[in-house]
């Protein structure tokens, strides 16, 4: 049976409603632009704290990187801590980590507190070592974030293959913090929980122009426009259109992810027998989980709208039996692919073009997480004017050179590495 091309979150949320497109004028204290992890976020807190908020979504709720994003509730950044912390600067680096490290918990308080059901698994995370190399950097990471108190453990021996269910990993790193869910199951639910708090939220509308007049931005759709004192730009690496720099001031990047039908439950179970998530060390990596109903999924950086179905069949049969090779053929069900905002430094950037207008872009593929603290601490700073709720200060915008060389570079090379892959020259 031929891969659907079908997002399996999409398929698993039945209940996410389709708004009505904005039609027009509505004012509100804060306009929201971008209905995924980080626009809803900040929708959710500034309605807890009184402000009146417009939330415009150019497709339905959840439709980019958020809805389609692996699913991993994970702790930090994909770079290590002291690596943030040289970035930065040892006092940021060192808030950007707290507030991190702590992502998890927020994100398992607002499902807890609205009861969102997205399947979540509060078993933890394992990043999987499939070299020495990469063993040799899990220990690193280990060591960094012990010294900050987090309980993160290396696995190694019988304890990392009863855990990872594989024997191709000599190491993983186990994150008690973290967690996994269904992504788009998430964002609908932050979505219902804005409504109600008397959200206004609009499907199908897409920002066609930004500007301020007078005393307030007014923001404008095909078909309508919001009045409002403050304005948060959450499209991230969904951003379209000439209305705002921000598109210029990240790369976008891809990520793939194919599912398998539901495994016979013996079967399933000894795949993460624990339930985590994990993602291997590869410079091209590849990521690893179960849904609630017994699928593989596997995924890896690269764009699969552009790969021919029977390239990433072949693709997903390798990694599948290089690291469970005592499982039948699988049969594999859809496949689907996310857009994600890269920098060249793998570090966010959060921007103040204007007074009262704040942006964000470059998670590197820690949406889950970042875009529930960012949204949180947008919230924060806009009730209350105080920089220090924000995770890092403002930066200027400074448009990126080759932005579009940079996406096809990094293309070229993930695609060569998975056809080495398929073709086991590398694995």
């Amino acid at each position: 049976m031929p891969l659907s091309d079908e997002c399996l979150w999409e398929k698993l949320t039945p209940q996410r409603p389709d708004r009505a497109a904005l039609k027009g004028e509505v004012t509100a204290d804060v306009c929201v632009i971008g209905a995924g992890f980080t626009g809803l976020s900040a929708a959710v807190h500034l309605l807890e704290q009184g402000k009146s908020v417009c939330v415009l979504e150019a497709k339905r709720c959840g439709q980019g990187g958020s809805g389609r994003n692996v699913g991993l509730v994970n702790a930090g950044m994909w770079i290590p801590p002291d690596e943030i912390e040289a970035g930065f600067g040892e006092a940021i680096g060192s808030q950007l980590n707290r507030m991190l490290g702590a992502a998890p918990a927020l994100v398992f308080s607002l499902i807890d507190k609205y009861n969102i059901d997205c399947q979540l698994r509060r078993e933890g995370t394992l990043h999987m070592a499939h070299n020495a190399r990469g063993e040799a950097d899990l220990r690193s990471r280990e060591e960094q974030w012990k010294r900050r108190g987090a309980p993160v453990e290396l696995l190694t021996g019988a304890a990392c293959e009863q855990a990872t269910g594989t024997k191709q990993i000599a190491a993983a790193l186990l994150d008690r913090r973290a967690g996994t869910l269904n992504p788009m199951a998430y964002t609908s639910g932050l979505a219902k929980a804005a409504a109600d708090l008397g959200g206004q939220l609009f499907d199908h509308s897409a920002v066609t122009r930004l500007e301020r007049q007078g005393q307030r931005w007014s923001v404008q759709t095909a078909e309508g426009s919001v009045m409002a004192e403050q304005v948060v730009i959450a499209s991230n690496a969904y951003t379209e259109g000439d209305w705002t720099e921000l598109r210029r001031n990240f790369f976008p990047g891809y990520y793939y992810q194919v599912a398998s039908k539901p495994l016979t439950e013996e079967a399933a179970q000894l795949i993460l027998p624990g339930g985590q998530g994990s993602w291997d060390t590869r410079q091209v990596l590849s990521s690893i989980r179960r849904d609630k109903d017994g699928r593989l999924l596997l995924g890896s950086l690269g764009n699969g709208n552009q790969k021919p179905t029977w390239f990433l069949k072949a693709w997903a049969d390798r990694v599948q039996q290089h690291y469970f090779p005592y499982l039948k053929p699988v049969d594999w069900e859809c496949i689907w692919t996310g857009c994600i905002a890269f920098t060249p430094d793998h570090l966010m950037r959060l921007f103040e073009p204007a007074p009262g207008l704040v942006a964000v872009t470059g998670y590197n593929g820690r949406g889950v997480t970042t875009g529930t603290v960012v949204g949180k601490a947008f919230a924060d700073y806009l009730c209350n004017g105080n920089p220090q709720a924000l995770p890092i200060p403002f930066a200027p915008m400074q448009p990126l050179a080759g932005v579009g060389l940079r996406s096809c570079l990094y293309e070229a090379g993930f695609s060569l590495y998975h056809a080495g892959q398929c073709l086991r020259i590398v694995i």
